[in-house]
């Protein structure tokens, strides 16, 4: 007998479970000194990561399930609309690792049963436009695959790219417009043709009638979308002016710009 094939929704539901647990086999094992070890983003640990995670993980149950709890959270978020990101990951990272550790466990095994069971279709509200489940999921597993390349950063760990990256990457060129907006410039009338590298040795590729161009492995296209390295550190090609610009504001993830990351610094 064939098996059914999995909807597009319940995939990218699967595929934020196997990066949630790629990050849990990370940290799983550390000890108290491990989960205090800095990270790249400045000030967070890897405590401070996992808690975010976990924070973030809750909004999104909420959102799902319980409207007028996310209403009542966002209503808390804008009374400090700059700090309260760093705030919660701060409160997150000050309780016991164990008691973190389990929450964040329980909080995403039930974000993932309630993704899976949204009804297409349907709009689950957040802090920017409404999306879909299946959207959701895909930002959800850009965040984690995000912050989990700081924790293995910290950690001096190296991580084999998957085929999970393709939704990274997916959003990193959905977002074209919203980086140039966030940075206060004009989004380009005209879409870039992006030609990635994937894990496997195959081509992903969008915007294929597009007439600039954007070429490199998927993992230095989601490592620059995601600001977790500098652009000079990454083998991408830009061919065209807007191609060269957006690569300089590229950014996957909602509210305002990033700081990005410095360039790593080579010896003589």
């Amino acid at each position: 007998m064939t098996a059914a094939p999995v909807n597009a929704q319940q995939q990218v539901v699967d595929d934020l479970a196997a990066e949630n647990d790629d990050l849990d086999a990370r940290v799983a094992d550390l000890d108290a000194a491990g989960w205090r070890t800095p990270t790249p983003a400045a000030g967070w640990d890897v405590a401070h990561q996992v808690a975010h995670l976990a924070w973030t993980d809750h909004a999104s149950l909420l959102a799902v399930t319980d409207p007028a709890g996310f209403t009542a959270l966002l209503a808390d978020a804008a009374q400090d609309p700059t700090g309260f990101v760093d705030t919660a990951a701060a409160e997150g990272a000050a309780t016991p690792v164990a008691e973190l550790l389990a929450r964040w466990r329980t909080g995403r095994a039930e974000l993932l049963v309630a993704l899976a069971a949204v009804p297409s279709g349907v709009k689950i509200p957040w802090f920017g436009p409404p999306m879909s489940a299946a959207s959701m999921a895909t930002a959800r597993l850009m965040e984690t695959w995000a912050h989990g390349q700081d924790v293995a950063d910290a950690l001096g760990q190296v991580r084999e790219p998957t085929a999970r990256l393709r939704h990274v990457a997916h959003i990193g060129v959905r977002t074209h417009g919203f980086a140039h907006l966030v940075n206060g410039l004009q989004p380009p009338a005209a879409p870039v043709r992006v030609e990635l590298t994937a894990p496997d040795g195959s081509t992903w590729t969008w915007n294929d009638d597009a007439v600039e161009v954007v070429r490199g492995t998927a993992v230095d296209f989601c490592l620059l979308v995601t600001q977790r390295r500098h652009r000079d550190d990454l083998a991408l090609v830009a061919q065209g002016p807007v191609a060269q610009q957006w690569l300089t504001v590229a950014q996957a993830f909602a509210g305002p710009p990033g700081g990005g990351r410095s360039a790593a610094e080579v010896s003589p």
